[in-house]
């Protein structure tokens, strides 16, 4: 029997050290796709003051050939150099207009999916509940369930009533197929007493993330391979763990529904390096 308990808690370490390598590697590449937006954002501002000045010397150009064509009466005026410095400016507010173009696509497209998915969410979903949140930080949507509708406590079983939450956003994602979920268990920071399967926070907060993520696939009929179990533990609390109602609001786990940003970002990576040459 000792044996199949230590076999046990080292098969829960093992899960829990994959789910973290895995969120780490998401946190990481979400990181780097942030600093590309925000470099875009960058150029897209640089493009904007360029065409301004563009458009200023275009303008003034268009002046000067006015008061020549005005003085003088006389078309020949018009010196074959100031039409070919028109020309050149006029080509130049083109180009830069292009590029703006196609980087405020980009962005634009990104935006538009991400509120897509919070309007399918909300309307689906359809719940005016305290204990569950919607909102969207830095692009992401994040999905926050109180524990008291999902867990008994100290346990991971998923009971009932959360089945029929998780079943609405299994629907939202089912229906995006281009979408990843990850699912983080938080608790707060009240010891878990060893039951000899789980040691402390950290085996419940992720055994209560695997437990979701199987009714999400083995009743919902979720794609595994769009899902990543995680626990957190609890080191990223809400808010102070001095009450039993803050205690409360950092018990939750959180379904991160993300779209696989490469496709949105591919537009300005390869906008950014043409730019670069």
């Amino acid at each position: 029997m000792k044996k199949v308990i230590t076999a046990l808690s080292v098969l829960m370490v093992l899960s829990s050290c994959v789910s973290k390598k895995k969120y780490t590697d998401l946190e990481s590449k979400n990181k780097e796709t942030q600093d590309l937006l925000n470099s875009a954002t960058v150029k897209l501002n640089t493009c904007l003051e360029e065409r301004a000045a563009y458009a200023a010397t275009a303008a003034s150009l268009k002046d000067q050939n006015k008061d020549l064509i005005s003085s003088s009466k006389d078309l020949t005026m018009l010196t074959s150099k100031g039409a070919q410095n028109l020309e050149k400016s006029l080509e130049s507010l083109k180009e830069k207009d292009l590029r703006i173009t196609r980087l405020q696509d980009a962005l634009t497209k990104k935006d538009s999916v991400t509120l897509a998915l919070v309007t399918s969410l909300k309307s689906v979903v359809g719940i005016n509940d305290p204990d569950i949140e919607i909102n969207v930080e830095k692009g992401v949507v994040f999905i926050s369930i109180a524990d008291k509708l999902l867990f008994k406590s100290g346990k991971y079983e998923v009971t009932d009533k959360a089945k029929s939450v998780l079943a609405k956003v299994a629907k939202v994602v089912n229906d995006k197929p281009d979408f990843e979920c990850m699912v983080e268990g938080h608790t707060d920071d009240v010891p878990f007493r060893s039951n000899g399967i789980l040691l402390d926070n950290w085996d419940l907060s992720v055994k209560r993330s695997t437990s979701i993520v199987r009714v999400l696939t083995n009743e919902l009929g979720v794609n595994p391979a769009k899902l990543i179990a995680a626990g957190r533990s609890s080191y990223v609390p809400l808010v102070a763990n001095d009450s039993a109602e803050n205690k409360a609001r950092n018990r939750r786990t959180r379904i991160v529904v993300m779209p696989k940003i490469d496709q949105f970002y591919e537009m300005i990576e390869k906008e950014m390096k043409n730019q670069s040459k």
